[in-house]
């Protein structure tokens, strides 16, 4: 499921806040801000070899109220603090992982933890960059080329997924072994 709200942006102030739910965060006449659309996912998402993930991005407003609590989260941002088991993974928003075998080793888990029938779930903050290029490796893990993986992302999960340059050469260039 994809919700989408309007988020307010003040960047001179490099803050945020929810239009319809939120008071302003910045006041100042003299700034300009901007509406932006933004995404809330949680979606599910079915790996080429059938395996499910959920994919998931941070909403400030609820971030934990799911139907049913995931058993394993792992999650590419520090803003997570999920009450159920989960992982944190450092990872750059914008960028790529400083290294990539730790990343591949964590996916790895998450994806025997999926495939053992365990409800699982990725995300990072928006929920596009890191967890679509995350998506994209794990694709690749279960049988999709390196270089359709980023257009299978987009198709299978959302069109704003893998959001640089960066990213896309992360995943067409990853090996998957």
């Amino acid at each position: 499921m994809i919700e989408t709200r309007s988020v307010e942006v003040c960047p001179t102030c490099g803050v945020h806040w929810h239009r319809e739910r939120q008071p302003a965060r910045c006041l100042d006449p003299a700034h300009e801000h901007t509406i932006v659309e933004v995404h809330v996912h949680r979606s599910t998402v079915r790996l080429p070899d059938g395996t499910a993930v959920a994919a998931v991005s941070f909403d400030p407003l609820d971030p934990y109220s799911r139907t049913r609590d995931p058993r394993f989260g792992l999650y590419l941002d520090p803003a997570w603090h999920p009450p159920w088991p989960h992982g944190l993974f450092s990872w750059p928003d914008f960028g790529v992982p400083a290294d990539p075998g730790e990343l591949e080793r964590a996916l790895g888990r998450l994806l025997a933890r999926a495939r053992q029938g365990d409800e699982v779930e990725l995300g990072c903050l928006g929920g596009h960059g890191r967890t679509g290029t995350a998506l994209a490796r794990l694709a690749v893990l279960c049988g999709q080329p390196p270089s359709t993986a980023v257009q299978w992302a987009r198709e299978h999960y959302c069109v704003r997924a893998v959001e640089t340059h960066e990213q896309e050469a992360f995943v067409v260039t990853f090996s998957g072994q």
